[in-house]
């Protein structure tokens, strides 16, 4: 059995050893604190003012489609001239030839003849099939 003194004495001296590891953590030197100098200019501008709202602009009129300006607009020596005089032809033009000479991949020339010549340049063109399977692309009039 352990007497009180012997409890209180062992209690003492571990508390006496955290003390000594206490001061030796804070021997860190005094810092000054972080003020800006007076020199120089200061890091932030003023904001400038705000401007007023624009005024809602007005509605447009819908245009009507040009299908004969957008064919004939076609850049000379372009993809889409080279395609649209290809499908122009008596026979059409098979996907196999547009291809070849676009360089395309398959869907893109299927994406192309939907898109740019079916909706934007408003022109009608037909794909059929040929008795060897083929698709052929040609302009209906």
């Amino acid at each position: 059995m352990t007497s009180m003194i012997e409890e209180q004495t062992a209690a003492a001296a571990s508390a006496g050893s955290q003390d000594q590891k206490a001061e030796k953590k804070a021997n860190a030197a005094p810092q000054k604190p972080r003020v800006a100098t007076g020199k120089g200019k200061s890091g932030k501008k003023a904001t400038p003012a705000k401007k007023a709202d624009k005024a809602p602009k007005a509605a447009k009129t819908p245009k009507a489609p040009k299908a004969d300006k957008k064919a004939a607009a076609a850049r000379e020596g372009s993809k889409t001239a080279t395609v649209l005089a290809m499908i122009q032809r008596a026979k059409g033009a098979t996907l196999a030839e547009i291809m070849e000479a676009t360089n395309w991949q398959a869907h893109s020339v299927r994406g192309f003849i939907s898109g740019t010549m079916g909706k934007k340049m408003g022109l009608k063109v037909e794909s059929s099939k040929r008795e060897d399977g083929t698709r052929v692309y040609s302009i209906s009039k």
